[in-house]
C-alpha cells in the first residue's frame, strides 16, 4: 500500500466524516460509496480502512434512520412470526377438511396469508444467517421500503468490508432466495394434500394466488432487484471477486 494512497484515502475519509459530524448524512452525495468501491478492489485496502468506513457509515445511519431496533429483538420477532405463519399451513388444511364442517374458503385464505407473510419474515433472517456464517455482523433493524413498514437489517460495514466478496454476495442472495422460495414452500404441501383429497380440498383461486405471488416476486426481482436491490449487490460483489482473482 503506497504512502500516497494512504494519504489520499485518509484525506477523503476525514473530509466525509467531518461532513457527517456536521449533520450531512448524504454519503452518496459526498462520494463515500465511490471511495468505498475503490478500496474494495484491493483486500489489503479494504481491511485497512474497514473501521474508518464502518464508523462513518454507522454515524450516517444513526443520523438518518429512526426508529432503530436491536438485532436480537428483530430476529426474535421475525422468527416468532415465521413459526406462526408456518403453523398456519396445517391449520389451513385442517380447516379446509373440517372437523364438523369443511371451511375451504378460510383454508385457502390462510394458505395465501402464510405464503405472503413468510416471504417477508424469512428475508432478513436469511440475510442474518448467511452473513454471520460469512463473518458479517449487523447493527440493528429498521423500517424499510417505500412505505417504511417492512423490516430492514443494517450491516456492520466494517465487518462487511473485511468479509470476502463471495461471503458478501452470499449474504445478499440469501434473503432474496428465501423470499422467493417461501410461496412455493407453502404451495407444495398444500397442493399435495389437495391432490390426495381429489382436488376438492382447497378453492382453486387460493393455490393459483400463491403461485402468482411466487411468480410476481421472481418478475420483480428480474425487473427491479437486479438494478436497485439485492441482486444488484450480488452481481457487484461477484464481479469484484473476479477482478481480485485476475490481478
Amino acid at each position: 500500500m503506497s504512502t500516497e494512497h494512504v494519504e489520499d484515502y485518509q484525506e477523503a475519509f476525514a473530509r466525509i466524516e467531518r461532513s457527517v459530524d456536521a449533520g450531512d448524512a448524504n454519503l452518496r452525495g459526498q462520494g463515500f460509496w465511490k471511495l468505498v468501491d475503490q478500496v474494495k478492489l484491493e483486500p489489503r485496502l479494504a481491511h485497512h480502512w474497514a473501521d474508518v468506513a464502518g464508523r462513518i457509515d454507522a454515524k450516517a445511519f444513526e443520523a438518518r434512520v429512526r426508529p432503530r431496533f436491536p438485532v436480537w429483538l428483530g430476529n426474535t420477532l421475525l422468527l416468532t412470526a415465521t413459526v406462526v405463519l408456518a403453523a398456519l399451513v396445517p391449520v389451513a388444511l385442517a380447516l379446509a377438511e373440517g372437523f364438523d364442517r369443511p371451511r375451504p374458503g378460510w383454508g385457502g385464505l390462510l394458505i395465501l396469508v402464510a405464503a405472503g407473510g413468510l416471504s417477508v419474515t424469512v428475508h432478513d433472517l436469511a440475510h442474518w444467517v448467511a452473513g454471520r456464517l460469512g463473518s458479517i455482523r449487523f447493527v440493528g433493524y429498521f423500517l424499510d421500503g417505500p412505505f417504511r413498514i417492512q423490516p430492514g437489517l443494517k450491516v456492520d460495514y466494517a465487518s462487511y468490508l473485511r468479509a470476502s466478496p463471495r461471503a458478501r454476495a452470499t449474504m445478499h442472495a440469501a434473503g432474496a432466495l428465501a423470499s422467493k422460495a417461501a410461496p412455493f414452500a407453502v404451495f407444495a404441501p398444500a397442493y399435495i394434500r389437495h391432490a390426495r383429497m381429489g382436488y376438492e380440498l382447497l378453492p382453486s383461486w387460493s393455490l393459483w394466488a400463491v403461485l402468482a405471488l411466487g411468480a410476481l416476486q421472481i418478475v420483480t426481482d428480474v425487473a427491479w432487484s437486479t438494478k436497485f436491490s439485492d441482486w444488484k449487490k450480488v452481481r457487484r460483489e461477484l464481479r469484484l471477486g473476479r477482478m481480485q482473482r485476475s490481478v
